[in-house]
C-alpha cells in the first residue's frame, strides 16, 4: 500500500458515477505492492488505521459542534466479509454519544405494511452525529432481487411479478426511489458513503470453516449462509446492477478489498476521514453580542479561582 498515494487507492475503490461497473475489475484479495514484504505492508496499513481513527474522532467532534451536518455510513456485503469486525475497528476511537448502529434484519410485520426505504428512515442520523447501516436499504435490491419469491410479504399494488422474475423496469423504479431519498437527505444535510466490502468466494468459504471449526466462532454461522453462497453467482450480478445505478456525486459506492482485513480497515477509515473533511465544516464563532459577557464571566472565574487559592495558603491556626 505504501507505494501508492493514498488519494489513488481511495480512486481505485471509488464507483465512478454513469460509468459502466463490473465486479471483475475490483480484486477482493488486492494488498498493495506485492515486491514489499507482507509485514511492511501490513504495518503500515495498521498505522494508518490508528491515525484515522484519531482523525475520526476529531472529525467527530467538529461534526457535532458545527450541528449542520450528519454523516450516514453504509455496509453491504455476503456474509463472512468483515461488516462487524470493520466497524467495531474503525469506529473504535468515536465518542458513543455520537454514533449509533443499526443492524437491518428480515422486517417485521409492521415494517412491511409500510414502503420499502420506511425502516431505514426512522433509523437515520440527526445533525451532528455519525449513523452506520449494517446492511441498509439495498438489501430490497440484492436479496429481494435473487427472492423475488418475498416481495408478496409486500403486498405491492399492480406487481406483475412470478417467483421467478420481475420485470426490469420494477428493479429500475427502486433505484431510481433510492437516488431520490438520498438526493433528499444530501441536500437536507446528510452526508453518505457507502461501502461493498469485496470478498471472494473462496475466503468466505475459508471463514465460514473457522466458523464451524471454532466454538466461540459458531454462533455466527447458519446453515441458510450456505444456501445463500449458492446463488453466488446472482448476488454478484444483483450487486453489479445496483452500485452501478445507484453511485452518485451525492452518495458515492466504494468497492473495498476484503480478502484481507487490514487493508479493509485502513481504506474505510480513510475514505470516513476523507469524506467528514470534504463537507467544510467550522468551529462555531461566538456572536460579537456574546463577547462582553464571555469577558466579565471569565474575569469572574478568574477572581474566584485567584481567591480560593489565597484562601488554601492561608495558615491553620495552631491547635495548641
Amino acid at each position: 500500500m505504501k507505494t501508492r498515494k493514498l488519494e489513488d487507492i481511495i480512486e481505485m475503490c471509488h464507483v465512478r458515477p454513469g460509468k459502466k461497473f463490473r465486479l471483475k475489475d475490483h480484486d477482493p484479495g488486492w494488498e498493495g505492492d506485492q515486491s514489499i514484504p507482507e509485514e511492511r505492508r501490513r504495518q503500515f496499513a495498521e498505522a494508518l488505521l490508528s491515525e484515522n481513527v484519531t482523525e475520526l474522532s476529531e472529525a467527530q467532534e467538529l461534526l457535532y459542534a458545527a450541528d449542520t451536518w450528519s454523516l450516514l455510513v453504509v455496509f453491504q456485503a455476503m456474509d463472512a466479509a468483515g461488516k462487524d469486525s470493520t466497524i467495531k475497528h474503525v469506529l473504535t476511537g468515536i465518542n458513543p454519544q455520537g454514533c449509533h448502529v443499526t443492524s437491518f434484519k428480515q422486517p417485521s410485520v409492521e415494517e412491511l405494511d409500510h414502503n420499502f426505504l420506511w425502516r431505514c428512515s426512522k433509523a437515520l442520523p440527526e445533525r451532528g452525529k455519525i449513523g452506520i447501516f449494517n446492511r441498509s436499504h439495498y438489501e430490497e435490491t440484492l436479496v429481494v432481487r435473487v427472492h423475488p419469491e418475498y416481495l408478496k410479504s409486500q403486498q405491492l399494488p399492480d406487481l406483475q411479478a412470478s417467483d421467478a422474475k420481475v420485470k426490469k423496469s420494477f428493479w429500475k423504479q427502486r433505484f431510481d426511489d433510492i437516488n431520490g431519498f438520498e438526493s433528499h437527505l444530501h441536500r437536507n444535510g446528510t452526508a453518505i458513503v457507502k461501502f461493498f466490502l469485496n470478498v471472494s468466494k473462496e475466503e468466505q468459504g475459508k471463514r465460514f470453516l473457522e466458523r464451524i471449526n471454532e466454538r466461540d466462532k459458531l454462533w455466527k454461522f447458519s446453515l441458510g449462509d450456505l444456501q445463500e453462497r449458492a446463488r453466488w453467482d446472482d448476488y454478484m450480478e444483483a450487486y453489479e446492477e445496483t452500485i452501478e445505478a445507484t453511485s452518485t456525486e451525492y452518495a458515492p459506492w466504494y468497492v473495498i478489498p476484503a480478502d484481507n482485513k487490514w487493508v479493509t480497515r485502513a481504506i474505510v477509515s480513510r475514505v470516513i476521514v476523507k469524506t467528514i473533511k470534504s463537507l467544510n465544516m467550522q468551529w462555531p464563532r461566538v456572536p460579537d453580542s456574546d463577547r462582553l459577557a464571555l469577558e466579565k464571566a471569565r474575569e469572574q472565574l478568574l477572581a474566584e479561582l485567584t481567591n480560593s487559592r489565597k484562601g488554601s495558603r492561608t495558615p491553620k491556626p495552631d491547635a495548641t
